[in-house]
């Protein structure tokens, strides 16, 4: 039968010399313990790996050292796997790193276990039925409370058969890493091969990556591609998350990987010394936490000092939960959701642990209510990825974010996450605005209600006016230009906003002009009417009509707003059927023609040069002609000269 390779990892843990080593053997095959100073102790002080034939499954088995003071090295071990063979030896029982090896298993998500009580040859079967007993006392409430208990003896093999279809069961009952996401590896080791160069090892915590695939590494920033992959100790053309791999890139120099650095696909992940996080106190009875407390930061492979800060309050007692914020001695690798281990310095121990929310790029302030209701709903949201592509939108600085924004902050692959998208704009969560340009509905009702209003507050202001310009109307909502154009297209349809003469109104509004106003406007613009391209100037309106120069300001502003008058330059306006019908002789001209001479214009209109070089530069500005030398063309016409 051949041997399939599931991406399951499982690891062991327990106290020290309680036979974690000796079972992988029996397991395995494989002696784990590889160091001579292992050899020598009879203690396993680094992470040992071994490939698993579970029924017709391979699967990957990490051994960690159990003695206190290479905690760090198990947290490293026990930080990639999906399930746990909790050894506890039949003749000592419970015992310190027992208990802790079980929190921390707790704390970074371990769901999955079987218990192996060891050593069962050397006690009588009514001390095996204490140390059974004592075994289920310690489990209760924890994700092991219902984990079969199986005596084995790894000299006589008394009770294997049993041990082996309990961790057969338990291995089936795992569901494998999702493969999908984008490629991240926490380097376990590293090492060179004669002839094939830098080997890093370790397990991946998401994705999938192929030979030939450029990964980079971090904190370093260098990159390098594979060339060889091993799985479970055989070769492969790729690796999966949750896989034990070892990944040959020859560029990458040994020397400077170290555990704790992490392999990734470039582009998305970069290394950071602040990060917020939700902590979880463990239950003990007298554990507490102060503010600006110095504790070691675990998460992945790495281990760093770290400086602890609260967003609320001075201390956090015992079995309580937080937001908080880390203050790394040296910049990390981390991605919302993984867990991570906070041990104290003395004494030295684990007192807690949870999620990462995301990095930060400074320390935020303290005691600030809506800070803490917000990052409390992005702890909830990271462990959703349609959580958190929502919030992500909804919170985006522009009010709208492109899918290649998204991807790179919730690290999900860009081919995935437009289905994702899909899904919120079918639920109506989210709306899009453009191809791969989104927004979240509750933004944007709250900035059509500013439009609104913006709109509304200039009629108050300017009851005379028929409504605001489009470029008055951005300016003052301060939006991002494509959220505003979506929006006004919304407003429109929704009957919301209505044009009027070329600016934007309430539906209801309607210019509140005096007789006086009226009457003046009608004056003046009789004016330019009789004189389309020779209008006259401003002193000489003023002195034709006896008319103050603050009236005369204000009426001619009221006669551009409401379309009247255009003006063309400064203190030179015509009236607006002059102007569109200047428009439709350079249109129809040049269309007959292929160009506009500028000479010429003047002869098209029958004015002089002083009134028609004005125009022809106007209708440049405004998008309708170009200017090549002395000729114009139609800016919209195809095959013009560049």
């Amino acid at each position: 039968m051949l041997t399939s390779q599931p991406n399951i990892t499982l690891g062991t843990a327990g106290h020290v010399d309680h036979g974690k080593t000796a079972l992988v053997k029996c397991l395995t095959g494989c002696d784990t313990d590889t160091l001579k100073e292992e050899k020598e102790r009879g203690m396993s002080i680094e992470l040992g790996f071994a490939p698993c034939q579970i029924s017709d499954w391979q699967v990957g088995i990490v051994d960690v050292p159990g003695h206190e003071d290479f905690i760090k090295t198990m947290v490293a071990g026990a930080s990639g796997i999906d399930g746990v063979i909790f050894v506890v030896a039949a003749d000592d029982g419970v015992m310190p790193q027992t208990r802790e090896h079980l929190e921390i298993l707790t704390l970074l998500g371990i769901r999955h276990g079987v218990v192996a009580l060891t050593k069962c040859d050397r006690v009588s079967p009514d001390h095996l039925e204490l140390a059974q007993e004592e075994i289920r006392q310690l489990l209760a409430g924890t994700f092991l409370r219902d984990a079969p208990i199986r005596p084995v003896s790894n000299i006589t093999g008394a009770g294997y058969d049993a041990f082996l279809e309990a961790l057969q069961d338990m291995v089936r009952s795992i569901q494998p890493k999702p493969t999908d996401g984008l490629f991240r590896m926490p380097v376990e080791r590293t090492f060179s091969v004669k002839g094939y160069g830098t080997v890093v090892s370790g397990i991946p915590v998401s994705g999938t990556a192929k030979l030939g695939d450029e990964l980079v590494l971090l904190p370093p920033g260098v990159t390098g591609r594979l060339k060889t992959i091993q799985v479970y100790k055989n070769t492969s053309d790729k690796v999966l998350a949750g896989q034990c791999s070892a990944l040959n890139l020859p560029q990458l120099d040994h020397k400077v990987i170290a555990r704790g650095h992490v392999l990734t696909v470039p582009g998305y992940f970069a290394p950071a010394d602040w990060y917020t996080c939700q902590l979880r106190l463990l239950p003990h009875e007298t554990l507490f936490l102060k503010n600006a407390s110095q504790v070691k930061f675990h998460t992945g492979t790495s281990e760093v000092m770290a400086t602890v800060y609260l967003l609320a309050g001075n201390a956090v007692a015992a079995g309580q939960e937080c937001v908080v914020q880390f203050r790394l001695a040296e910049p990390i690798v981390a991605g919302p959701a993984d867990r991570y281990i906070v041990r104290s310095l003395s004494p030295v121990q684990t007192i807690g642990g949870g999620i990462v929310i995301e990095p930060a790029d400074r320390r935020y302030k303290r005691n600030r209510p809506e800070l803490i209701e917000d990052l409390a709903q992005r702890a909830l949201a990271v462990t959703n990825e349609h959580a958190f592509v929502e919030y992500c939108v909804r919170t985006a600085e522009a009010q709208v974010t492109t899918t290649a924004e998204v991807a790179k902050r919730t690290k999900i692959p860009p081919a995935r996450l437009p289905a994702i998208l899909a899904d919120l704009v079918q639920q109506q969560k989210l709306l899009e605005l453009t191809s791969g340009l989104h927004a979240h509905v509750h933004t944007l009702a709250a900035c059509e209600q500013q439009i609104v209003q913006c709109v509304e507050a200039f009629h108050k202001k300017n009851p005379d006016s028929p409504g605001i310009t489009q470029e008055e109307l951005q300016q003052s909502v301060q939006l991002d230009k494509r959220v505003f154009d979506a929006l006004l297209a919304r407003l429109r349809i929704q009957a919301k906003l209505a044009d009027r003469a070329g600016r934007l109104a309430l539906l209801a509004h309607k210019a509140n002009l005096t007789q006086q106003d009226e009457a003046l406007m009608a004056q003046i613009e009789a004016l330019f009417a009789k004189a389309p391209y020779a209008p006259p100037g401003l002193p000489e309106v003023a002195a034709t009509l006896k008319v103050p120069q603050a009236a005369l300001d204000k009426t001619l502003k009221l006669l551009l707003q409401h379309q009247r008058l255009v003006k063309v330059d400064i203190d030179l306006y015509f009236h607006k059927q002059a102007i569109d019908n200047a428009r439709q002789a350079i249109v129809d001209f040049i269309t007959k023609e292929g160009k506009l001479e500028s000479v010429k214009f003047k002869y098209l209109l029958n004015t002089s040069r002083k009134f028609a070089i004005p125009l022809l530069d106007y209708f440049d500005k405004i998008g309708l002609t170009r200017q090549v030398n002395h000729t114009r063309y139609l800016r919209t016409r195809p095959g013009n000269p560049s």
